[in-house]
């Protein structure tokens, strides 16, 4: 019998203890760690934030957490930092999405304008290599427990086996895009599911004791906050794309509306636009826009800019705060570069990630009444499906990368970081900050150990 819903965060059914509530201190605390910690791109994100709040802490339940995840998965803008938000404004309304998904972003591009400070002024940085040597083996065994892990929630049948297979080959073997595997999945999913439900609503269902045992879980009602209304819409909308707009607008009247600030004011907003399967599927547009028409970086800095963006946590996407950065320093007028810099990255970062939190306040509250929806349901059920083996592919194709890089022998100290890492993430479950940071400091140990003095 299915439990009846309550607009408490509990249910009184569960068979396992629910931990409490966190308060907004305790929640805050978390998304500022995550900041920090959020390494590997949006797949290595997901898998942390899947292991802290549904295993570890038990903020949310497993099908929640999935729900909220598939329908970040189909908005333009970096899936992981929204998931945060989505998770933040359900336990702590909009104060708590904001929490989240700014603290998501936050670390990440002040270490980048960091780097970025050092690049222009210095060049490469060696020190980096060699942390992150340690730290990328130890985010594929993330990844890879989050395929164990989301692949044995969902993966129940021959039917979701062969999405999840499908997603690969089609990604891995044939590279079509990420959205279009997802939209497919999707629609296979909502036309299986009215055919054959018994085979596609994999997802819905009774929850197990540890699934219902989470602050928020399974059976429970939304949240008060979380019921929509066209009034609450409205203002969502409205406050939204002013915040949006209000920098350009401001640039634009105090230097001109032809201005470096301006255009990238533009420029960027039309990309968060059209960020759909992250950042890779938007970097092409980028490259050839920044390299070539506005000519803000070179072709060779903005393969820098990705590799300092893939060496740092948060969002991948964030390489276009770099190219911002650049842009500023190489056009500073009336400014010094620096300060002209400075006020590009922020530029870049405001309009690039400002709109994800106005997909999710406004969509949100309506994805939530939806929970219960067969059709939905199956809908979601066969995206996450088609997801496991996105994921699959990018540990397949990271995997090859740190450990059997071309044209070099095997990366035998990656190997051993690896399974290391690998075996205390799944039979011993360690924590994932513990096995972020330890790999990193294995990475810098190594690489002064074989320098030698």
């Amino acid at each position: 019998m299915t439990p009846t819903p309550r607009n408490d965060v509990r249910t009184t059914s569960s068979p396992a203890q629910a931990p409490g509530r966190p308060g907004f201190r305790a929640a805050l605390g978390f998304w500022l760690k995550l900041g920090f910690i959020s390494f590997g791109g949006p797949s290595g994100q997901i898998a942390i934030m899947h292991e802290e709040l549904v295993t570890r802490r038990r903020w949310i339940s497993e099908r929640r957490f999935l729900h909220a995840l598939n329908y970040c998965m189909l908005l333009p803008g970096p899936e992981a930092q929204q998931l945060a938000t989505y998770v933040g404004w359900l336990l702590h309304r909009t104060w708590g999405g904001i929490a989240a998904g700014a603290l998501f972003v936050l670390p990440s591009a002040l270490i980048l304008w960091g780097l970025s400070v050092l690049y222009v002024l210095y060049g490469h940085v060696p020190w980096m290599a060699a942390l992150f040597d340690g730290l990328k083996p130890a985010v594929l065994a993330i990844v890879l427990g989050a395929v164990i892990r989301i692949g044995g929630r969902v993966l129940k049948n021959a039917v979701m086996w062969s999405l999840a297979l499908a997603a690969f080959v089609l990604i891995f073997g044939l590279h079509l895009p990420f959205p279009l595997i997802i939209l497919g999945a999707g629609l296979v999913g909502f036309l299986g599911g009215q055919r054959w439900p018994a085979a596609f609503v994999v997802l819905g269902g009774h929850a197990t004791a540890t699934e219902s045992a989470s602050v928020l879980g399974d059976a429970d009602a939304a949240p008060d906050h979380a019921h929509p209304s066209w009034g609450r819409s409205l203002k969502v909308a409205a406050l939204g794309l002013t915040l949006w707009w209000t920098p350009v607008l401001l640039a634009g009247l105090w230097l001109g509306f032809d201005h470096l600030l301006v255009r990238q004011g533009l420029f960027f907003s039309k990309a968060a636009m059209v960020t759909f399967g992250g950042a890779y599927a938007v970097l092409p547009y980028v490259s050839q826009q920044a390299v070539g028409h506005y000519q803000w970086v070179s072709a060779g800095q903005m393969l820098d800019g990705l590799g300092l963006a893939e060496t740092t946590p948060g969002p991948l996407i964030m390489v276009l705060q770099f190219v911002g950065f650049l842009g500023g320093w190489k056009f500073p007028a009336p400014l010094s570069p620096l300060g002209m810099a400075t006020l590009g990255a922020f530029m870049t970062t405001w309009t690039t990630f400002l709109p994800c939190f106005l997909w999710i306040f406004l969509g949100a509250p309506y994805i939530e009444q939806l929970r219960d929806n067969a059709r939905l349901t199956a809908t979601l059920s066969a995206i996450t499906a088609a997801v496991v083996g996105v994921i699959l592919n990018l540990a397949l194709w990271f995997g090859l990368q740190v450990l059997f890089p071309a044209g070099r022998p095997v990366h035998v100290f990656g190997l051993v970081v690896f399974a290391i890492a690998f075996v205390g993430l799944v039979r011993w479950k360690w924590g994932i900050i513990p096995v972020v940071l330890g790999s990193g400091l294995l990475g810098l140990a190594g690489k002064f150990l074989t320098s030698g003095p």
